[in-house]
C-alpha cells in the first residue's frame, strides 16, 4: 500500500515549514504520495440576500484562484520538481473538517500541519482549527511548529 501525505498549506512560514517536513519524511518512504490542500474557512450557514449570494460566489471563485496560484501550485511544482508524487486542491470550509475528509476520501495516512500563524486570516485556520483536527482526526497529525 502507498502511503500518502496530506500538507496543509497556509501560505505562511509555518505552513513551509509543515510542507518541508513531509518533503522531508516522504523521502524516507518509497513510493510515498503527497497532497497539498488550502482550505478556506466559509461557513455555509449565512444568510444572505440573492444579489448578497452572487457576489459571493464570484469571491469564491476568486479566492480559489488566488490561493491555487499564490500557493498551492507553487508548492505541489517543487514537490514534483524535487521528484515527488505530489497534487494539490483548494476548497472551502470548515479547516479541520475539510481536510480530515479529504485525508479519509484520498487514502491519506497522516496530515501534517503548521502550528502558528501571524496573521488574523492564517491563525484561524491554524489556531483552533489545528486543535480540532488533532482531535478529531481519521489519521495521524503532525503539527510543525
Amino acid at each position: 500500500m502507498t502511503a500518502k501525505i496530506v500538507i496543509g498549506l497556509d501560505g505562511t512560514d509555518t505552513g513551509e515549514r509543515a510542507l518541508a517536513f513531509a518533503k522531508d519524511l516522504a523521502s524516507r518512504m518509497e513510493g510515498c504520495e503527497l497532497l497539498a490542500i488550502y482550505v478556506i474557512e466559509w461557513s455555509p450557514f449565512t444568510f444572505q440576500t440573492p444579489e448578497e449570494n452572487e457576489q459571493r460566489h464570484k469571491r469564491r471563485e476568486e479566492e480559489i484562484e488566488l490561493a491555487n496560484t499564490r500557493i498551492v501550485t507553487p508548492a505541489v511544482e517543487a514537490l514534483q520538481k524535487a521528484g515527488f508524487k505530489a497534487e494539490g486542491m483548494v476548497r472551502h470550509g470548515d479547516v479541520a473538517e475539510t481536510l480530515n475528509a479529504l485525508t479519509v476520501k484520498h487514502g491519506g495516512s497522516q496530515i501534517v500541519v503548521g502550528r502558528a500563524s501571524s496573521s488574523g486570516f492564517a491563525n484561524r485556520i491554524f489556531g483552533s482549527s489545528t486543535q480540532n483536527l488533532v482531535m478529531h482526526a481519521d489519521v495521524p497529525v503532525t503539527v510543525v511548529g
